[in-house]
């Protein structure tokens, strides 16, 4: 796992040496192992490394092809890479046992086309010197970022954002347009940034840029491409789909157990951590080292008693971890390794987490996207009975849950119940937006005049894929495949992906694995969601490893006690910074809402904790931002805390 840079000129320019050392500097979490640098007449490529496979230096990039004619930089891991190698070792020479190599010289031999063969997570760099090209790649399911810039002299390329704003002709510079789409989904919709002219490579997608700065962007993978069209798999045996979902995942943790470092997994207690654990269990000849976090005093959000019961069904060697309200002053350097305002409050849990894994292991398995692939959240079976209620049945439940009051938690059944009516009467997928969003009708009270132009969009981030949508045969499929395209690559994998790599751990995710998402996709909803019973066959397939109590247990979710410590510990923190007469947040959001919420909030009419963290992650990224570029770099001290404005508290 690794940090990557670069810059093409298109001017006749040089890339300078100075200036991509200086973006590769801010990646050093990234990859505290090792740098590269490599330099042409019209290219840079810059490389931080955390060796996980061949230590040697050998393996270090930016790594050539035979002639070095071709230079690639990566960042992630390629499960299949020693099946491509033995195709490709009677036409070629290797230097190294790493996965990258392979990767040069499957390119030499099918250009862009070489990408679609790679199973793995990545995100990768690849400069053709003898054709001028520069090509840009990214991973099926988006799980190894990838950003870049450009303008009519140049191209800017990195794995993180603030890595571009390293570069003095980059400014840091707010897109307006992406702040709405902030306030609704808690993260910007893609493949846009929080920064004008700064864009993400979409997840499973080629970009080739010519010298003369022309770019073909080309998506080589589609999650739903299986969806509806596998017909053999709507009338599979049952007992035949569980074998097959056993087999598959046991393939894909078996993969993801390659390293020449020490490894071990995440355990929350959850079916999918736990599913995990145990086929690592049976995999590894010693105790699978687990990691849990939980909170203090929070019932409602601890699962470490469950985690404890899957650490003893498989005498895992098990460390537990708990956060007190005191996490909040990770807020700025969650706000820097996110390179901006980050919606979903769990990192905090998983930053720390990730950082206390660390000190043990250097790889770490997860059971990142079991909820997308086999229909596990709340908003599935939601979004299902919807479509079957008449719409005067949804007019009645919408006023009689108008008429109780407002519980003073998220996780009160009765907040479930509220939204879920609010949105009974809205189109599937605006339904859809309305239960996972964190403003919605009252995004336009929020806003300033100014941003309500253009008017907002609610389903922008599922623009590139309401025309695949529409060939979904099922709710449940349009569902899963909205889910998978959006909230997997803008919300999940950014966290996961961010928390660890700031702590430099590599996440491995196995439901993520190619192979099972698409024998999983096809198959037929009944086998996903059946009732109120959820991840219907992956219960099944792997029955003999969830103990009785996780096998039945209710789901429960990642989150944070948001709400208790806003009215708790951290009030005065909250008010300090969105009450202030001189917060930076004024010039975008209409201080009389932000200051209702807060009182409302503090009053216990309501939990408005999820809006208050956004509201709070937006103003602290505010007054951190002019620190960010000053004289052309982000300033930071070594343990990746910004300098705050000296001026604001």
């Amino acid at each position: 796992m690794c940090g990557i840079c670069g810059e093409v000129r298109f001017d006749g320019g040089r890339v300078e040496a100075d200036v991509v050392r200086r973006m590769r500097e801010t990646l050093v979490h990234r990859g505290p192992d090792s740098e590269g640098l490599y330099l042409s007449t019209a290219a840079g490529l810059g490389f931080r490394r955390l060796r996980i496979i061949d230590l040697t230096p050998n393996a270090d990039q930016p790594l050539p092809n035979e002639d070095g004619s071709i230079r690639i930089v990566f960042n992630g891991e390629i499960y299949n890479y020693r099946e491509l190698r033995r195709g490709l070792e009677p036409r070629h020479s290797f230097r190294s046992q790493s996965d990258t190599e392979v990767i040069v010289h499957l390119y030499e031999e099918m250009g862009a086309d070489a990408i679609a063969e790679l199973d793995g997570m990545f995100a990768l760099a690849i400069w053709d010197e003898r054709n001028c090209r520069l090509l840009l790649a990214r991973d099926r399911t988006g799980k190894k970022p990838l950003f870049y810039t450009q303008t009519a002299r140049h191209l800017v390329f990195a794995s993180e954002i603030k890595s571009l704003l390293a570069h003095p002709e980059v400014a840091a510079e707010i897109d307006t347009e992406s702040i709405p789409y902030f306030f609704m989904y808690g993260y910007p919709a893609g493949p846009r940034t929080m920064y004008s002219g700064i864009q993400e490579v979409p997840p499973a997608t080629v970009v080739t840029i010519a010298h003369s700065g022309s770019v073909v962007s080309h998506r080589y993978w589609n999650a739903g491409m299986t969806v509806g069209r596998d017909r053999s798999l709507q009338t599979v045996d049952r007992r035949e789909a569980a074998a097959t979902v056993r087999r598959l995942l046991t393939d894909a943790v078996s993969k993801r157990l390659v390293s020449d470092v020490p490894l071990g997994a995440f355990l929350s207690g959850g079916v999918d951590s736990t599913v995990i654990v145990g086929l690592m269990s049976a995999l590894m000849g010693e105790p699978v080292k687990t990691f849990s976090i939980g909170f203090e005093g929070e019932t409602a959000y601890d699962e470490t008693s469950y985690a404890r019961l899957a650490a003893e069904r498989f005498q895992t060697d098990h460390t537990e971890f708990h956060v007190t309200p005191s996490a909040v002053e990770l807020l700025d350097r969650l706000i820097w390794h996110h390179d901006g305002p980050f919606g979903d409050a769990s990192a905090i849990p998983t930053y720390i987490v990730s950082e206390l894994t660390r000190r043990q292991v250097t790889v770490v398995l997860n059971g990142d996207g079991g909820d997308e692939l086999f229909a596990g959240y709340l908003r599935f079976r939601a979004g299902v009975l919807s479509e079957r209620i008449p719409r005067p049945a949804a007019l009645a439940l919408k006023a009689i849950v108008e008429r109780l009051p407002s519980p003073a938690s998220e996780r009160h059944w009765l907040s479930y119940a509220r939204r879920f009516a609010h949105a009974l009467n809205l189109p599937l997928y605006e339904r859809l937006t309305r239960w996972n969003s964190v403003f919605f009708e009252d995004l336009d009270q929020l806003l300033v005049p100014e941003l309500l132009n253009p008017p907002i969009n609610p389903l922008k981030y599922l623009e590139g894929e309401l025309e695949r949508l529409q060939e979904m045969p099922t709710t449940l499929a349009k569902l899963l495949h909205a889910n998978f395209t959006t909230y997997l690559p803008g919300d999940l994998s950014v966290k996961m992906d961010r928390c660890t790599m700031a702590n430099s751990l590599e996440a491995r995710s196995p439901f993520l694995d190619t192979a099972l998402i698409e024998y999983v996709t096809a198959l037929p909803d009944d086998l996903k969601l059946d009732g109120k019973r959820t991840k219907v066959i992956l219960r099944e397939a792997c029955a003999d490893l969830l103990p009785v109590a996780i096998q039945t247990r209710a789901k429960m979710g990642f989150g944070v006690p948001l709400g208790a410590w806003f009215r708790g510990a951290l009030r005065e923190y909250l008010c300090d910074h969105l009450l202030d007469s001189r917060a930076r947040y004024r010039a975008y959001l209409v201080p009389r809402t932000v200051h209702r919420i807060v009182e409302r909030h503090l009053a216990g009419q309501f939990d408005g904790g999820q809006q208050l963290w956004s509201i709070l992650c937006f103003e602290r990224w505010l007054r951190l931002l002019p620190e960010w570029t000053a004289n052309g770099a982000p300033v930071h001290r070594a343990d990746g805390v910004l300098e705050a404005d000296p001026s604001l508290p």
